[in-house]
């Protein structure tokens, strides 16, 4: 017979499920991805900045497209896979800083010697401003705002994480030996009797009662 108990074992605060930052860390995947291979692959296109030859490595597209969009797909690849809110939150601010640097790292450029983006291919000012936004400022906007969502999410404990925290194990626990008293060692009982003297004593006490019984009787 055995009895079922059920015993909660409390995870840490840290636990989160998965799904808390998985849309916002596939988004930024694409994003990041986007940001880093563009320069290379946009002149096929005729959608680059100078020099528009396909895959020419310089150095300012390393320094101001490549490396922010590394970093967000690095956070975005935190805030898909982890379980952990630390390290969830640890992505989101990777993301966070990258989609800041897509926006102003062309501004300190020049100063830190990070190289020269080039020049906009287009003839129209149409072009020019979704190059800007397609590149630099709009894509580090909309990942700067994805990544912050994904932080103020991971920020606030919900109920999921809680159910999450709260995992219930069943035990079974066996009471038939729990029922059981406890065995007692054996015990051995000696039946002492009387010994020889005391049977030889007891034997002719007999003779001499059998024989007054007889006495008694011849009288009568």
């Amino acid at each position: 017979m055995s009895d079922t108990r059920t015993r909660s074992v409390r995870g840490g605060r840290l636990a989160i499920s998965r799904s808390r930052g998985a849309l916002s860390g596939f988004l930024l995947i694409l994003l990041g991805l986007w940001g880093a291979f563009i320069p290379f692959v946009g002149p096929y296109i005729d959608f680059a900045y100078t020099p528009d030859a396909p895959w020419t490595w310089t150095l300012g597209r390393g320094w101001l497209e490549v490396l922010p969009g590394a970093v967000t797909v690095l956070g975005g690849l935190l805030l898909l896979v982890s379980r952990n809110r630390a390290t969830a939150i640890l992505g989101g601010w990777l993301a966070v800083a990258a989609g800041a640097w897509f926006v102003v790292g062309r501004a300190l450029a020049a100063p830190l010697a990070l190289g020269n983006i080039g020049s906009p291919v287009a003839v129209t000012d149409a072009k020019r401003v979704v190059l800007e936004l397609a590149y630099f400022s709009g894509l580090g906007a909309v990942v700067i705002f994805l990544a912050a969502v994904a932080v103020g999410r991971l920020s606030v404990r919900s109920i999921r994480d809680v159910e999450i925290r709260d995992v219930r194990t069943v035990e079974p626990v066996d009471t038939t030996t729990a029922a059981q008293p406890a065995a007692m060692p054996d015990q051995r009982t000696e039946v002492i009797g009387p010994t020889a003297q005391a049977r030889g004593r007891l034997n002719w006490r007999n003779m001499f009662r059998s024989g007054d019984r007889d006495n008694e009787l011849a009288h009568r």
